[in-house]
């Protein structure tokens, strides 16, 4: 009677539930979408008239679109307008999808956005970073007629950021389908607590909703675990439970370890059963890895020790702003890993699971990063960088709504990339303490020493001074440390399998605060001063270089300690914002510039940071450097800080002021510096020896220096390792232009309608040496079929429109991103100047 009964109680569930044709449906719901810049709320009824609309496809990015403009923008968000923006989209349905669960997923609204279905209001979300969802079920006409959602998204506040932003819907948005029993939106956590070379245990947690809410039956949940090649390497079956999480244990016999070098990827199938019949179907990849941070040995991954070698990296893409398609990061974070890069810092909100998905494929270990700003504000630029003249309305910002969507927030970021094995570790916040004065009042009362360039000395670490003084500064609790233990618990809840973190401008102050105490680890921002002290008398803390100068000192400061696991340089490419006066749209203050072009401190830490033999040069005259020689005092430094009106500081992050040219005046005296990881290097001026020098000799800065009297022709440096010649490097004399010559990153791309091709142009004299002292306009045009997604020369102070044919080429370079459409084919693409030189190249769309 009991199978009976039970196979009884089957044909019930199964008539109450419309047959499903499919379990689980994803659709690209990124096109067709009709976008205005309009401020009338009866946008959001499914009758109002949109006719007049631009068509556009998401993610779309308004601000860059438009252009930089130095009356409606701002220097904190890149001297860009906001405004409040519209887009609507119609799509039918039919019957078929009426027994379905149907939800809408938004990867990323920035910001203040509203959404409607039908001229019902499915919620809100202000914060412009975090990804979220809809039931839009209840709401639907399944009878083939339109269905409408209208998205509102408010970036009135303009200058509400420290960097920019973009607005929009600059992430990709999904439509999914499945049944009413179903795996929830991110319901599938995995980890693997026990790792050998020989057996792994994957831990495997799912959470299940039956959006009917009947009770099911017979019900299992099926694992099956795929192997870096595809095969299957591990199953299990167990009996469903509705009630709490799905947890299951499975073995993977001879693991293939993720990490940075061998970024190996599992995928775990996780459906869920009625009986025999497949109800969903869910996909996560996943690695095999394991890693710890020690107080005294500082970072290991798969039981070996070596340095976090980062990079800090902001979310925009220089020419195309916000929306930034998953081929772009591809393309930088190979150039990233080119120059030794292992590790990024997502500076500092979630960023796209397109760039987590490339950190997990190419090997690059994350910093999650939930927020830059709690409860109180930092302050935002109006003109330059420092002025905090931003007016109030215009810089309201995420701290007004940060006490009620906190929690949401920050539990969304862990649950939807919990199953990345990139992610090493979660930061609830960077340089909270600047916006709580009392912080920066004790650190000033504790220290008498003058901060005479900020942060060279090492600060009073006695927590029984320190927190006399602190009690005396503040009225009660703490709120700062209160709300981090508030965050940290919020993380735990979901995650203890790896370590929080901050980004801590007076980690003195938050150790004996308890701010500093109540994450795992504690991030050091600009503090290299700090690593000895903090570490005497706090033996127990995990120390990370979290912010750091791209300077050698920061460098060697970590890799002389073997507490301190790394450090995450500012910055690995060049973002917009944080900058200004106009047009100072932005910082390249980093490895690569907007147009992904290595910058000399990207050569210069490429030297540190990889072991293959390198040697690289720069010039400049001794007129305009910072360095300077006499025979009795050697090679002395004289930092020439930034003039006003801007701060003054920012001279800390930019690099020396240097040129990758050999084209001066005759016998003007010149520094030339050449930056190596070779023992020894030999300069030659049209053959003729200016000496050898050891690297050892010059450890301030690991940069050897020679002063050269100009002469036109080859300037050659030649690095030498036990005597023996491993790299040269020649800068030549540059002629006239003669030739524009074009490369691409990739010469062949998907015909998928979203891969790119990253085209650069050179401009070359007959010698085909670049003319770096160049600067041309070239147009681009192109025959066949692929799209202009923008053009860009790397210049922080380019402030031409993006999305244009045009161009003026910065040191004798620019690019232009080729986005493919469906159609394959070859698309023929020219680049020319107005006196009748042209070059061109053949990219492949298959």
């Amino acid at each position: 009677m009991r199978i009976v009964g039970f196979f009884l109680s089957l044909l019930i569930l199964i008539s109450c539930h419309k047959p499903v044709d499919s379990v689980r449906e994803i659709e690209d719901f990124n096109y067709d979408w009709k976008f205005h810049l309009i401020d009338d709320d009866s946008a959001s009824e499914p009758s109002f008239d949109d006719a007049s609309w631009k068509k556009i496809n998401v993610p779309h990015d308004w601000s860059i679109e438009a252009g930089y403009q130095k009356e409606k923008g701002a220097a904190s968000t890149g001297f860009v307008a906001g405004g409040i923006g519209w887009y609507r989209k119609a799509f039918a349905l039919s019957q078929a999808d009426e027994a379905k669960v149907i939800r809408i997923t938004f990867d990323g609204v920035y910001n203040n956005s509203s959404v409607w279905i039908n001229g019902h209001l499915l919620g809100k979300r202000p914060y412009g970073y975090s990804t979220f969802s809809y039931n839009l079920s209840e709401h639907l006409k399944f009878d083939g007629s339109n269905n409408v959602i209208a998205v509102k998204v408010d970036r009135t506040a303009y200058v509400d950021s420290r960097w920019y932003t973009g607005s929009g819907i600059y992430r990709k948005v999904q439509l999914i389908k499945t049944s009413p029993l179903h795996v929830k939106q991110w319901g599938v956590q995995i980890t693997t607590p026990k790792v050998s070379s020989n057996v792994a245990e994957v831990h495997v947690i799912t959470k299940v909703e039956n959006s009917n809410d009947e009770p099911i039956e017979n019900g299992s949940v099926k694992y099956s675990i795929l192997g870096v090649n595809g095969n299957l390497v591990a199953e299990k079956v167990i009996a469903m439970d509705l009630k709490t999480s799905n947890k299951a244990i499975l073995s993977v016999e001879t693991p293939e370890l993720w990490g940075v070098n061998t970024p190996n990827l599992y995928t775990l199938n996780t459906q869920l059963f009625i009986g025999d019949k497949l109800i969903d179907n869910v996909s996560e990849v996943f690695g095999i890895r394991i890693f710890n941070f020690d107080a005294n040995n500082g970072f290991s991954l798969n039981g070996e020790n070596f340095k976090i070698k980062g990079v800090n990296l902001h979310h925009d893409a220089g020419a195309l702003g916000a929306a930034v398609p998953k081929a772009i990061w591809e393309y930088r974070i190979d150039q990233l890993k080119s120059i030794g890069v292992n590790a990024v810092r997502m500076a500092h909100n979630p960023h796209a699971v397109e760039l987590m998905e490339v950190c997990d494929e190419k090997g690059l270990l994350v910093m999650a990063e939930a927020f830059d700003e709690w409860s109180n504000p930092k302050g935002k630029s109006l003109i330059y960088l420092g002025d905090n003249a931003a007016p109030k309305e215009s810089a309201k910002a995420y701290p007004e709504m940060f006490n009620e969507w906190a929690e949401r927030d920050l539990k969304d970021l862990i649950l939807r990339d919990f199953n990345h094995p990139s992610v090493i570790m979660w930061s609830i916040g960077n340089e909270i303490e600047w916006t709580f004065p009392h912080y920066s009042k004790t650190f000033n009362d504790v220290n008498i020493e003058s901060r005479a360039d900020g942060y060279n000395f090492a600060p009073n670490y006695d927590p029984k001074i320190i927190k006399e003084a602190f009690d005396k500064n503040i009225e009660g609790i703490d709120p700062l440390a209160t709300t981090a233990k508030q965050l940290v618990d919020w993380v735990k809840e979901i995650d203890t399998s790896r370590p929080t973190v901050c980004g801590s401008v007076l980690p003195s102050i938050a150790m004996a605060s308890g701010y500093g105490k109540a994450v795992d680890i504690l991030g050091f921002n600009y503090r290299l001063a700090d690593y000895d002290a903090a570490h005497k008398q706090y033996p127990d803390l995990k120390i990370l270089g979290s912010e750091n100068w791209g300077a050698y000192k920061e460098w060697k400061a970590c890799t002389d300690r073997d507490f301190v696991a790394g450090i995450f340089a500012w910055t690995g490419f060049a973002y917009l914002g944080e900058a200004g006066p106009w047009p100072r749209k932005g910082l390249e203050i980093s490895f690569f510039d907007y147009a992904g072009f290595k910058t000399p401190r990207g050569h210069f830490f490429e030297c540190l940071w990889k072991e293959d033999p390198k040697v690289y040069m720069v010039t400049i005259p001794v007129s305009e450097s910072e360095f300077s020689f006499n025979e009795d005092d050697g090679w002395k430094f004289d930092i020439q800080l930034t003039p006003p009106p801007v701060w003054k500081n920012l001279r800390l992050w930019e690099w020396y002021k240097v040129n990758s040219k050999w084209h001066y005046t005759e016998d003007e005296s010149i520094v030339v510096q050449a930056y190596t990881n070779c023992e020894e290097a030999e300069l030659f001026l049209n053959g003729t020896s200016l000496g050898r020098q050891k690297r050892s000799d010059f450890e301030d800065d690991n940069i050897i220096k020679w002063l050269v009297p100009y002469k036109d022709g080859e300037l050659k440096v030649i690095g030498y390792n036990n005597g023996e010649q491993t790299d040269e490097y020649i800068l030549n004399t540059q002629g006239e232009l003669s030739k524009i010559a074009m490369s691409s990153n990739k010469q062949t791309v998907k015909a998928n309608d979203y891969d790119v091709a990253v085209v650069t142009v050179e401009l070359l004299d007959n010698n085909g040496e670049l003319i770096t002292d160049a600067e041309e306009d070239i147009t681009f045009s192109m025959e066949g079929d692929a799209k202009n997604l923008g053009v860009d020369n790397g210049w922080e102070k380019n402030v031409s429109l993006h999305k244009s044919n045009t161009v003026t080429t910065r040191l004798g370079k620019a690019v232009i991103f080729v986005q493919s459409t469906k159609k394959k084919g070859d698309v023929i693409i020219k680049a020319s100047n107005s006196k009748g030189l042209s070059g061109s190249m053949v990219l492949k769309i298959n």
